[in-house]
């Protein structure tokens, strides 16, 4: 009995996941990244109970009230209100729903359309492939936010189409990175092995190339995470994302934006918010990469 528990813990000590997560709790960097980056996914979800007030209640008797340390200040409004009379504080709380909490469906909806796209582009060869790999290389020279704007343009703005015109825009790089992946893969002796066994694609993309590429995809939908927080932000500024009155952190910004001199907090904070944000996912990310090559040379 103890020498299968003692092949169980040596399994364990050996598991990828462990060794990638002993490597990632080295970064002390990483480590406040991920609990910054969990802060902000926890208050996307559970936002709208946390506010004090209604994010579009307006009030005309507390219009551009001052925040809580100032002596015109209220306690029940910690960042004072806008000019409509909205209580900031529970309108940037919200807002971590739209600009974070959207940023990531929209990233993992990209991951998955990303995945399938690229096995395909991958495991095909011939014409078909070529003709796609062609179009795929011009897609990647647009930057993203160019395209989702030119998205955005043909779909007409709005949150939802803000959803659709980013995930159109990430969908190339995943496709590439799943690609790549797959065409390395393929080279491999066990890969070829496998197949001299009678292995169909299927078969072989499940249980060999999938296990072997979802590091390079986690890295590659970190950093996805970072630019669609962005993108987000930046269109609901340009008035072509989130519309009057959504509490977006971008469409906040642009709404506070003629009141800098009077109300500066209602673009201060939303723009820290979203350094903050990019900030985590970018942490992240960078111990997640660093973490994976440290496991791959031990």
């Amino acid at each position: 009995m103890a020498r299968f528990r003692l092949l169980a813990d040596e399994h364990q000590a050996r598991s990828p996941l462990r060794q990638l997560w002993r490597e990632f709790a080295r970064q002390h960097s990483a480590v406040a990244g991920l609990c910054l980056f969990s802060a902000f996914f926890v208050l996307a979800i559970v936002a709208p109970i946390l506010t004090p007030h209604g994010p579009y209640l307006q009030n005309d008797n507390l219009l551009l009230l001052p925040p809580s340390w100032s002596e015109l200040g209220l306690v029940q409004y910690p960042f004072g209100t806008d000019d409509l009379g909205r209580d900031m504080f529970s309108r940037f709380l919200v807002g971590a729903r739209y600009t974070f909490g959207i940023a990531v469906i929209t990233v993992l909806g990209a991951l998955l359309a990303g995945l399938l796209l690229g096995t395909l582009a991958g495991m095909s060869k011939g014409v078909k492939s070529s003709i796609f790999n062609h179009i795929l290389d011009l897609a990647l020279t647009i930057p993203s936010l160019l395209l989702a704007i030119i998205i955005v343009a043909v779909l007409g703005p709005g949150l939802l189409n803000t959803i659709w015109a980013i995930m159109l825009a990430l969908l190339p790089q995943f496709v590439h990175g799943v690609r790549n992946a797959i065409a390395e893969q393929l080279n491999q002796d066990y890969v070829v092995a496998y197949r001299l066994d009678g292995a169909n694609n299927l078969q072989v993309f499940r249980r060999i190339i999938l296990p072997n590429i979802w590091e390079r995809l986690t890295v590659t939908a970190t950093m996805a995470l970072s630019t669609a927080i962005l993108d987000i932000a930046a269109l609901g500024f340009l008035g072509l994302g989130a519309q009057a009155p959504t509490a977006e952190w971008g469409a906040i910004i642009a709404d506070s934006l003629d009141l800098i001199y009077v109300a500066p907090i209602g673009v201060a904070l939303p723009g820290l918010l979203i350094f903050m944000a990019v900030l985590s996912v970018n942490l992240v990310g960078d111990g997640l990469r660093t973490a994976m090559k440290k496991r791959r040379e031990n």
